[in-house]
């Protein structure tokens, strides 16, 4: 093996170390409150529980998956596959663990001031973040070095895949159910706080902050991550674009440097952690990108000698920086577009949930502009190796930014431990000011998410047509027209399934916190406790059971045409599904996130403040935003993904 191969590996593994000191760090910090040590016990036992549950169902998903690669396709398919599915499984474990850990420790460094706080909640998540992308790197490079078949991995990214849409699905329902339920019956029939104590579903919606947020999103964006890197090693082995087999290995070399831009990153946030929390996450996520266009000149110019794909690995680069910041404008409690949201919440629910519907909508413009500006360039300057440069430059710096992501259900739940726990008035202040901050870098990794999710899934499709010998795909061939309004239909279809999934589960959520309030004397005094337990069991029940069809969709569909409708109709159902489901996602992303901090901004005492009318307006609109932003949203990603790795798998059975 090359030996910068080898120091890439070497690079993995550094990062790998590097997460484990930040946890280290991190659970050596000792919390005073004994409250707060216990209700973060409780989340963490509740998290832990449902992830559990919910790898043993999909645990028999991967064994008849498996089975049927091996019988159809290739038993090293199916090994390899195995692998994938193990590694993104086990992301997810280690990430939610370093959250529950680090959740009540951050309410505690706040004593200390903001800065100890906001470095405590970053820390957990840049170690989520290196434990991502130190794995992926690390996977891939393995199954490289056993099979030397860039096409044969691509069954690793079929495993990442199958484990991301269950994480994100379940994890999805079972957070929103929580929240929705928490917020209809504690914010509008009672009027109590978020994150009371005396509301039942408040700890279920703390443990789903984590399973959703931490677990879903770490599995999302690791899939996504080795996605790219394996359909750019497989279109660099044919592409003719880079001469030998530095085509296969740029890709991982380039993804080895964003590991050390990362970590460069985090020495910035370090080092210069003074003034406003989202200032101090920009400087970091920046730092990073300047360091990575430096790394990725001198990589590229060594190993192809083209200075058109380093032109093409900065479209990536730059192009995913620019969908956050559009995300942050439409989303942010400071800019106009979320505070018209709230305005309209003065006359009604109504009229503040066609305000965020319009903003949605409104805010799918420019996100294409720029995605079909990166299609553009990267592919003029280098063909389709370009494009797949640009899909592995748009994830680079994953590392950092998965950080600046998972910091925020970590600030969410030191904001609802310090409530819970009544550590003082300043504590909460402080958490509350990290989670508002945590709320606007949610949504801004949802637009990365999402604006990586189309740049991968376009490369694989391009995969898919060049493993076929599909050169182009006719629109003039009916077979073609069909798969294509079959693909367009299936993002629609599939969230329909998620919202009905939160609307039912947050039902149930909403009668049993109404039977708690009205049952157990002294509840709402304050003299007696919540039942916890029954609420993160609804929530735990309804995720397991309503992520079985979204999953089964996403698997079936793509199979049945190919198989029955033909390689050409499969392949309109890929561009169908990623024109739609691209635009679907990021106008739900953006409608939920501006929904949200719509609330956020009346609750930090503009327009009549918390328990108003106009207050309680935004919290319905809030609602329907919360299955928009936290589950269908961000699992149409998946699903655009998952169908072109499974186009790519089945491609020798057609």
């Amino acid at each position: 093996m090359p030996l910068l191969f080898i120091v890439s590996m070497l690079i993995a593994l550094i990062g790998v170390i590097f997460a484990l000191f930040l946890w280290l760090k991190i659970k050596k910090i000792t919390i005073e409150s004994a409250r707060a040590q216990e209700i973060s016990n409780i989340i963490k036992d509740g998290a832990m529980v449902f992830l559990n549950k919910e790898y043993r169902v999909l645990s028999i998903f991967i064994i008849i998956a498996s089975a049927l690669l091996a019988v159809f396709i290739d038993w090293r398919m199916a090994v390899v596959f195995i692998f994938g599915a193990v590694l993104s499984a086990l992301t997810g474990n280690i990430g939610m663990r370093i959250a529950t850990t680090a959740n009540a420790k951050t309410a505690e460094s706040i004593k200390g001031g903001l800065r100890k706080g906001l470095l405590v909640a970053f820390n957990s998540g840049s170690a989520t973040g290196m434990i991502v992308v130190s794995f992926g790197l690390l996977g891939i490079g393995l199954m490289y070095i056993l099979f030397r078949d860039p096409n044969i991995i691509y069954g690793f990214g079929f495993g990442a895949s199958l484990v991301a849409l269950f994480a994100r699905v379940g994890g999805g329902i079972y957070t929103k159910a929580a929240d929705v339920g928490a917020d209809l019956v504690g914010k509008i029939e009672v009027g109590i706080p978020e994150d009371d104590p005396r509301n039942p579903a408040v700890i279920a919606d703390n443990v789903g902050d984590n399973v959703g947020d931490v677990a879903g999103m770490g599995a999302d964006l690791f899939e996504s991550y080795v996605d790219a890197i394996i359909a750019a090693m497989a279109i660099g082995s044919i592409s003719g674009m880079v001469a030998g087999k530095n085509g296969i290995l740029l890709p991982i070399i380039l993804a080895a440097a964003g590991i050390i831009s990362s970590l460069l990153g985090n020495i910035v946030i370090g080092l210069f952690s003074k003034g406003k929390p989202q200032n101090v996450l920009n400087r970091g996520i920046w730092g990073s990108i300047v360091f990575m266009a430096i790394f990725a000149f001198f990589l590229v110019k060594y190993f192809s000698g083209d200075i058109n794909i380093f032109y093409s690995f900065l479209t990536g680069l730059f192009s995913g920086a620019g969908i956050g910041m559009i995300t942050e404008y439409f989303t942010s409690a400071d800019n106009k577009p979320a505070q018209n949201v709230a305005l309209a919440a003065q006359t009604g629910a109504g009229t503040n949930i066609i305000a965020g519907l319009a903003l949605g909508m409104k805010s799918t413009f420019i996100p294409v502009i720029i995605i079909s500006a990166a299609i553009f360039l990267s592919y003029s300057f280098g063909g389709i190796y370009g494009i797949a440069i640009a899909a592995v430059g748009m994830l680079s710096t994953l590392g950092i930014t998965l950080a600046t992501d998972t910091y925020g259900p970590v600030a969410d739940n030191a904001a609802g431990i310090a409530e819970m726990a009544g550590m003082g008035d300043d504590i909460r202040k402080g958490a509350e000011e990290l989670d508002a901050v945590g709320n606007t870098t949610a949504a801004i990794g949802k637009g990365f998410a999402i604006g990586s999710a189309v740049l991968t899934a376009i490369v694989l499709v391009v995969s898919y047509g060049t493993i076929t010998g599909l050169s182009s795909i006719n629109l003039m061939n009916t077979q073609v027209i069909i798969g294509t309004f079959i693909g367009g239909m299936l993002p629609f279809l599939f969230s329909s399934f998620l919202m009905n999934a939160v609307g039912r589960a947050a039902s149930k959520m909403v009668d049993e916190v109404r039977r708690q309030f009205k049952e157990i004397p002294g509840l709402m005094a304050g003299t007696a406790k919540a039942d916890y337990k029954k609420c993160i069991n609804i929530s735990t029940g309804a995720a397991l059971k309503e992520m079985i069809v979204p999953g089964l969709t996403a698997l079936i569909f793509p199979v049945c045409v190919g198989l029955f409708i033909g390689k050409e109709a499969l392949g309109g159902l890929l561009i169908g599904s990623i024109v739609t489901g691209f635009l679907l996602a990021i106008m739900m992303a953006n409608a939920g996130g501006a929904w949200d901090n719509a609330k956020k901004f009346i609750e930090a005492g503009n327009l009549g403040g918390k328990n108003s009318t106009t207050h309680k307006a935004a919290v319905v609109g809030d609602t329907v935003g919360d299955p928009f932003k936290d589950t269908a949203g961000p699992s149409l990603n998946i699903l655009l993904k998952l169908m072109a790795i499974i186009a790519i798998i089945i491609a020798p059975l057609l």
